[in-house]
């Protein structure tokens, strides 16, 4: 008797024990999870790095939580694994590390449109944006929302890419052989029309019965056209939970609110770049939504690991080959600061890219948007890796005939949200300027963010061409690359109809190490301040 109540005993515990288990697991799991990330721009091994997102999505899901895992653009850009695989490596990782909704950003289209297409059809959970149409048509090209039940109730993602995208990546990427747009992102003057797309898509995803709508946007804040922001969009629309941004590599500390068009608070979260961070949103059990910013992870996701060591041993013996020394550091970014500068203020890295451009396409003076300048490269030997890490893009060196006037033009929209960045702003090679910034900008874009006009007086004093005073009604012979000269990059269209003397010489890349080892005979000497050498004077 004594041991058959022992039995018992024994197999209530059993029981209650059982069922103790899933209600506790349960009650984690009322919350919903989703994770999210910005701005990788390939850098997959970076500060928190990919293996440890994936992870911790793994995790979270074992304690009993309802997890989804989004990025919101800019992943396949921004590193010799993107550009050497044409973005395809980064595609994979991705798709090892089980992402459930993605968006195209500016840059997932600097491969070409082509390319874009076929990315598009490998990544596994798809892209959407609501506002990427085919001009003639008018239809989307791509889904504009995803609904993913999640313990019970269904969230619409809705996806939103940046009309500046339009002249952020390449710009005849979208054109016809005509020059004319035959993409467009929702563009105007006002923002009215990017606003409606959002919300037609955010009232479609509610019909189709979603319980919460987040905007996932590549918008940003710093930098970014004020109309197109995160921000614009959460004040110009209703009926979004939350939003998560990207574009502009800042975190929004926590709990940063817009109020929206119904007068309501919405939270909008972003990360930072290259895996700062990874941002924690949690639907609560009550409907109310909290953010907070990861970064302290320590767990690897051993196939995403794997997968990464993968891609990386296909490139490794022409990413490692060593091609000069440098006997300083040559920066993009603020050593004081640790803050990226290149797109606001002169750096050495600037200087000597502007020199590689002049000098091998042999012209009067030489523009390089600070965009297109990336990551520092250390002091001491440098690789082929290291190059390509600071310039990743690809974009093709030209040369063509401007005058004075289209020169002076550049460089005012390159200094027209100072203090502030800008892709455009230009570090310079056989001439020097001065930024007035007392003066606000008179810079005129037109809908979709190309330069039209000035008015009233301008920031960009004191322009000297080799020593000598800028003539606007002269011809000098400039170098830069096609983005900037042919393209319309960055809405830089004054130099079009510009006479062509050099056309799609080699790459960016492939100029600064012709320059290094057949100018500088492999060592980088002369470069030794940071902030470079007073070519860029700023008031």
């Amino acid at each position: 008797m004594h041991n058959h109540w022992r039995t018992l005993h024994c197999t209530i515990l059993t029981l209650l024990l059982s069922l103790l288990i899933p209600i506790a697991v349960l009650a984690a799991g009322k919350e919903i999870i989703i994770l999210h990330t910005n701005d990788i721009h390939c850098g997959i091994t970076d500060n928190v790095g990919i293996a440890k997102v994936s992870q911790y999505k793994k995790d979270l899901k074992k304690q009993g939580f309802a997890v989804a895992m989004v990025d919101a653009g800019d992943a396949v850009q921004g590193s010799p694994l993107g550009k050497l695989s044409g973005g395809e490596a980064i595609i994979r990782v991705l798709n090892t590390a089980g992402y459930d909704f993605a968006i195209p950003g500016n840059h997932e289209f600097d491969y070409g449109m082509p390319r874009f297409w076929e990315l598009e059809k490998k990544i596994k959970c798809g892209y959407y944006s609501c506002n990427f149409a085919d001009v003639k048509t008018r239809r989307l090209c791509l889904k504009p929302y995803k609904i993913i039940k999640l313990n019970g109730k269904k969230i619409g993602f809705v996806g939103v890419t940046t009309p500046e995208t339009l002249i952020t990546s390449t710009p005849k990427y979208f054109q016809d052989e005509n020059g004319k747009f035959i993409y467009s992102f929702a563009e105007d003057e006002t923002g009215e029309k990017l606003y409606k797309s959002v919300q037609k898509a955010v009232n479609d995803a509610r019909r189709e019965g979603a319980d919460h709508v987040i905007v996932v946007g590549h918008l940003g804040t710093d930098g970014a056209v004020p109309r197109w922001t995160s921000g614009a969009i959460a004040a110009n629309t209703y009926d979004v939970d939350a939003f998560i941004d990207g574009h502009s590599h800042e975190q929004y500390i926590p709990p940063h609110r817009i109020i929206n068009k119904a007068g309501k608070e919405v939270l909008v979260a972003q990360t930072g770049m290259k895996l700062q961070t990874v941002g924690k949103m949690v639907i609560n059990e009550d409907g109310t939504i909290t953010s907070t910013l990861v970064k302290d992870l320590t767990a690897e996701d051993s196939k995403v690991v794997k997968a990464i060591a993968k891609e990386n041993k296909r490139f490794d013996a022409i990413l490692n080959q060593p091609l000069g020394e440098t006997f300083a550091t040559l920066t993009a970014d603020d050593p004081k600061t640790g803050k990226r500068m290149v797109r606001q203020r002169e750096s050495n890295l600037g200087d000597l890219a502007a020199d590689a451009y002049r000098a091998v396409l042999d012209t009067d003076i030489a523009i390089v948007n600070g965009g297109s300048v990336r990551e520092t490269i250390q002091k001491g030997v440098f690789t082929y890796n290291d190059i390509l890490q600071s310039f990743p893009f690809g974009n093709m060196c030209s040369a063509v005939e401007a005058t004075g006037q289209q020169i002076v033009d550049a460089l005012e929209v390159g200094v027209s949200y100072y203090p502030g960045e800008h892709g455009a702003f230009m570090q310079v090679s056989g001439m020097s300027y001065t930024i007035d910034s007392s003066v606000p900008s008179g810079v005129v874009l037109d809908e979709k963010g190309r330069f039209v006009k000035v008015n009233g007086e301008r920031r960009i004093k004191n322009v000297m061409v080799q020593g000598k005073p800028i003539d606007l009604n002269a011809k000098y012979t400039v170098a830069s690359t096609s983005y900037v000269l042919r393209d319309g990059g960055n809405g830089l269209v004054m130099f079009n109809g510009c006479k062509l003397l050099k056309d799609n010489v080699m790459t960016d890349a492939d100029a600064i190490i012709e320059y290094i080892q057949n100018h500088l005979n492999a060592k980088i000497t002369g470069y030794d301040n940071p902030y470079g050498e007073g070519r860029i004077t700023i008031q």
